[in-house]
């Protein structure tokens, strides 16, 4: 009987492995697989290159201009889907004393709206033509760029639409942190009249730092899941790659292209850079996270 208690924790938790092993285990040792052939998908035999692909991806232009622009994106999605609402949720908590059961709903709203028809609503509330936004700005004066074909405005767009999308579980995430903080701290301070600001870097951001690593992480994975629609309905990667990034570029390269290889490379070498940048994330950002007790 106690033998079969020993292994009982196992017999539960096979299920999930297995279901691990199908579906992200068994995928991912395969992509590294193909990453060494030249396959289009269709062809019965593969041809082995060994590490042609990657060095075609790490000397290929488009590669890194593709990037550049995955780091331009991830960096402004981070601004927008962690510093923003780290501030609303210090406001909605400190600062704003009425109306707090209303703003919480109509924050988190985004968060179930799909993303394929957020993309485009945008679209047509940004349209430099004919959209309200330009309509306004006519109004007073101003042209509205053309940011369809823009690099770096592209990428604003997309990451400010996806941000959009992720903001209210973001803020429900750090709103319940902040609500968590010893109320007698934040009160001393505003007796001593300490301003606003230092309240938020000096008390609030300190002691809440635990669940913002997290809220940090999660941003940065749920960027690079939700940041395929907005590119398929709205840019299609243009122009001239200027909106496309490394998660989009792989789908290119698998699904337009039939360069199955070349598609499995970049996946490893995506896989690779952020995984690097999770280990920074852990080595030196969670040192100063403080945890309670």
């Amino acid at each position: 009987m106690k033998k079969f208690q020993h292994y009982l924790g196992y017999i539960y938790l096979f299920p999930a492995l297995v279901i691990l092993a199908v579906f992200v285990i068994y995928p991912l040792i395969y992509t590294i697989y193909l990453s060494f052939f030249d396959w289009n998908m269709v062809a019965p035999t593969k041809d082995f290159v060994g590490f042609a692909n990657y060095q075609k991806m790490l000397t290929d232009p488009i590669f890194h201009k593709i990037l550049g622009n995955t780091l331009l994106y991830t960096i402004l999605f981070v601004l927008f889907s962690c510093l923003f609402p780290y501030v609303v949720s210090f406001l909605m908590d400190i600062v704003i004393v009425k109306g707090k059961e209303l703003y919480k709903p109509i924050f988190f709203i985004p968060a179930v709206i799909s993303l394929v028809v957020a993309s485009m609503v945008f679209t047509w509330i940004l349209n430099p033509v004919s959209g309200p936004v330009a309509i306004i700005l006519q109004s007073i004066g101003i042209k509205m760029p053309m940011w369809t074909n823009l690099n770096g405005w592209v990428i604003s767009v997309i990451a400010a639409i996806t941000s959009w999308k992720v903001f209210g579980y973001n803020f429900i995430v750090i709103y319940a942190a902040i609500a968590g903080i010893d109320r007698e701290m934040i009160d001393a301070a505003k007796l001593d009249k300490v301003p606003t600001w230092k309240i938020f870097f000096r008390i609030v951001l300190p002691m809440s730092s635990s669940t913002g690593i997290y809220l940090l992480i999660m941003t940065v994975v749920q960027g690079l899941q939700y940041v395929f629609t907005p590119i398929k309905i709205i840019t299609k990667g243009g122009p001239n790659n200027g909106s496309s990034n490394l998660i989009y570029y792989t789908y290119q390269k698998a699904f337009e292209m039939y360069r199955v290889g070349e598609s499995s490379a970049i996946s490893v070498l995506t896989l690779l850079i952020f995984l690097l940048v999770l280990i920074f994330t852990f080595k030196y950002i969670e040192k100063g996270v403080y945890y309670e007790n």
